[in-house]
């Protein structure tokens, strides 16, 4: 029988990197919930043993029963009758098995009925969960939600909602509109206060994934006469208070099982969660933040699905006599493939390590003061991840679509056809790098830690570490490509032009992601030497593509900006 989590040892590598000791001794807070579940864990050893043991219950069921009705699920996909959703047969399989199994609310204290899992291996669910079928994990994934309501929700909406989404009640956040895409600012569902001091949504909203939830965070204007952020709220809608139909559901290119519907609001009763205008300024930002990393794990899970498939394929299929895989173009294609593959698979858990670190600690807050020692690691630790979050997303959806085009390739023109995997996988991975903000937003948000050194301090950071002998060419060449990221980034910013550094910003960040995904698998060969190739193949993909960046950079002139005016 197959399984996801054993069958792959990748992950079981990330899964015990040296900083999780810290994250899960601050996340269990010194396994003092031992003397009040018999079920928690009493030490680092027990909680690990633990989330091993969870992700393998993870991996079976998305071997033996998620990735089996993927293709049933891509054709039969979710219908909508008289405002209802009625998902498909097989997704609806998939959600009771894992209700059954405890697989939802994980990261959420055992109070109120979760697991109390870090980010990682919450992470590391996703990143299984979406290569057993990418569309499935947009409503399985959506439990992060609950992560936002735990954040800013008042005690008695925490104690109402999130044991019921730990039950296997679904969520979804309701933010986009017909004219109001990537600028939420443009949000114009109203919320209107009534006299008795409860809130009453009225409006339409679009492409809301899992639309027919059970639970609804919802971002509405809730200010008279505002136009901007400053006059947004987020609420709570509860489907079993009425109020909300689903209008259509989108015919869609890929993701089929997901359903992305229109939204018509009437009267419908709502929670406001949180203090008003914050919706968008903090809340939603929050929010995004984590569905951005939920979407890289997605796109690591496609390459994963894109790799296998394309790797079988080209073990299997014979021309000329021999297998295909024996072609050193075919042989090249597959090494890069895996190269793009654990490259954004450590920059997603070194992501997720900061993610949880800088969460627990701002958790730990709300039940004591923190040392100044504390303050000063949660500052720092948040500040990485929102550095590495838009680098994580942004550069591991486009790596998860340059794998899936691939995979089709490896296949020659049995990957055009519905009779192999490759072909839905290649249609799921489009849409990674277009939700929840595309590569061009992730770009915008990352650009302030290119001017503003944090990329660099991140990168020295790692330069420290020693290495052994035989790894010491990879980290000499990482120094190159780091002296050439120095110079383009003085160059740029040298220049005191606004445009011009927009223009550039892709570049930048790309030469960033590189160099701090090279050093990283380094690392990971430090650690482990089946990496120890990979981190080769990608040293050489990284170093060429620094040099292309630096080179267009430095033979550029600002006044060549009309050239790309059109």
């Amino acid at each position: 029988m197959a399984n996801f989590y054993t069958d792959n040892p990748d992950l079981k590598h990330h899964l015990t990197h040296p900083m999780m000791q810290k994250i899960v001794e601050l996340k269990e807070r010194n396994f003092t919930d031992a003397q009040k579940f018999d079920y928690a864990p009493i030490n680092f050893e027990d909680a690990m043993d633990n989330y091993d043991k969870v992700l393998e219950i993870v991996g079976d069921l998305c071997g033996n029963t998620i990735a089996e009705n993927a293709e049933g699920v891509d054709h039969e996909g979710p219908k909508v009758e008289n405002g209802r959703v009625t998902y498909a047969s097989g997704t609806q399989e998939n959600l009771e098995a894992c209700r059954k199994a405890g697989l939802m609310g994980m990261s959420m204290p055992r109070r109120l009925g979760g697991l109390n899992f870090p980010i990682t291996p919450y992470i590391m669910a996703a990143d299984i969960v979406s290569r057993a079928d990418t569309g499935f994990e947009n409503l399985w994934g959506l439990q992060d939600c609950a992560e936002t309501l735990y954040e800013f929700g008042n005690e008695e909406q925490k104690q109402k909602y999130i044991p019921r989404v730990c039950a296997g009640e679904t969520m979804s956040m309701d933010l986009t509109e017909p004219d109001a895409g990537s600028d939420l600012q443009a949000v114009m569902l109203k919320a209107t206060k009534k006299e008795d001091g409860t809130w009453v949504l009225n409006g339409v909203k679009r492409f809301i994934t899992n639309g027919d939830s059970d639970i609804h965070l919802v971002l509405a204007r809730s200010e008279e006469g505002t136009t901007d952020g400053r006059g947004l709220s987020m609420f709570i809608y509860d489907k079993r208070n009425g109020g909300v139909n689903v209008r259509r559901i989108e015919n869609k290119m890929g993701i089929k099982g997901s359903p992305t519907c229109e939204l018509t609001y009437k009267n419908a009763p709502a929670e406001l969660c949180g203090d008003t205008r914050m919706g968008l300024i903090k809340y939603v930002m929050a929010l995004m933040n984590g569905a951005r990393l939920g979407i890289a794990a997605q796109s690591v899970g496609v390459s994963e699905i894109a790799y296998r498939e394309a790797l079988q394929y080209a073990r299997e299929r014979k021309q000329f006599g021999k297998a295909i895989i024996e072609f050193p173009a075919v042989s090249e294609m597959l090494s890069v493939m895996k190269a793009k593959l654990d490259a954004s698979r450590s920059l997603l858990y070194e992501t997720a390590r900061y993610v949880d670190l800088y969460k627990v600690l701002e958790d730990i807050a709300k039940e004591r003061p923190l040392t100044p020692e504390e303050r000063k690691e949660c500052k720092q630790y948040k500040k990485l991840a929102d550095a590495l979050t838009p680098m994580a997303k942004g550069l591991s959806s486009e790596y998860c679509n340059q794998n899936a085009y691939d995979c089709i390739q490896i296949h020659g023109g049995s990957g055009f056809m519905k009779d192999y995997a490759c072909e839905r996988v290649y249609r799921d991975a489009r849409i990674t790098s277009i939700y929840e903000g595309t590569t061009q937003l992730q770009v915008v948000a990352a650009i302030r830690h290119v001017t503003t050194g944090t990329y660099m301090t991140l990168i020295d950071g790692y330069d420290a570490t020693e290495v052994k002998a035989e790894l010491q060419p990879l980290k000499e060449k990482l120094q190159a490509m780091t002296a050439k990221y120095k110079a383009a980034v003085e160059s740029v910013t040298s220049v005191n032009n606004q445009e011009y550094t927009d223009f550039m910003a892709r570049r930048l960040v790309e030469m960033a992601g590189n160099i701090v995904m090279g050093y990283l698998l380094l690392l990971d060969a430090q650690r482990n030497e089946s990496f120890e190739r990979t981190a080769g193949v990608y040293n050489k993909m990284a170093d060429a593509e620094v040099a292309k960046h630096a080179d267009f950079i430095a033979a550029f002139k600002p006044e060549q900006l009309s050239l790309y005016k059109v």
